[in-house]
């Protein structure tokens, strides 16, 4: 009987993500977990879905310079050079800084919960490569673009476009573009309405970035 129910429930934990993804392959995500965790603590709810033709083709390429430059690129979702260099850097007694793709963000802002404990981490190893083989890479940032939180309470390239600049997201200038992907670390404390001398610095390099590694963008057209 244990072993039954054991059984059930691991065929569940498997199935129900996994139709999900396959569901959001082709459906807009009607909210995810870290918005209703802001909606809880105060923080409102701004939002609206736009699909990717109808996104400056500015922001994904200002997101991907700022957060992962070589996402067109990936096999399975993963940076491994990236993940090496964390295990060697975590072996030498160093504290990791991190090496989440976007198709890893994408995972974890869609089914998880915000913060760095080991559960949640492997969650996302888990889901992540679902999503890079059964979504194309347009789909990916479409739906990476449209949940990511840009400020308390701001979800996607259009809430933001509107709430920041007073403008559709098909709209957004390459330097308006990237102060949002600037914002992306720390979008409760950082303002891409009102940026602070960090984050104007931090945008202008994006701004550069974008240029620089245009080769790498083919996936964002």
């Amino acid at each position: 009987m244990v072993r039954r129910i054991i059984v059930r429930v691991s065929i569940l934990v498997v199935a129900v993500p996994l139709a999900l993804i396959l569901l959001f392959r082709f459906l807009p995500p009607p909210a995810t977990p870290l918005m209703l965790i802001r909606l809880m603590e105060g923080y409102g709810w701004q939002r609206g879905w736009m699909p990717h033709d109808e996104i400056a083709p500015a922001l994904a390429a200002a997101v991907i310079a700022a957060e992962d430059n070589l996402f067109c690129e990936q096999w399975l979702g993963f940076d491994f050079n990236a993940l090496g260099e964390q295990v060697d850097a975590w072996s030498e007694g160093d504290r990791p800084r991190g090496a989440s793709t976007i198709t890893m963000q994408t995972a974890k802002n869609l089914f998880l919960w915000p913060g760095r404990d080991p559960v949640r981490k492997v969650l996302e190893a888990w889901f992540t490569p679902q999503i890079a083989l059964l979504w194309p890479r347009r789909r990916v940032l479409e739906v990476y673009l449209n949940i990511v939180e840009f400020g308390p309470g701001i979800y996607g390239a259009e809430a933001a476009a509107q709430h920041f600049f007073g403008k559709p997201a098909a709209r957004l200038s390459t330097r308006e573009a990237a102060t949002l992907a600037a914002v992306l670390p720390n979008p409760l404390s950082w303002s891409a309405g009102s940026p602070g001398p960090y984050v104007r610095r931090r945008a202008a390099v994006i701004e550069r970035r974008i240029g620089q590694i245009r080769p790498l963008l083919g996936c964002s057209w």
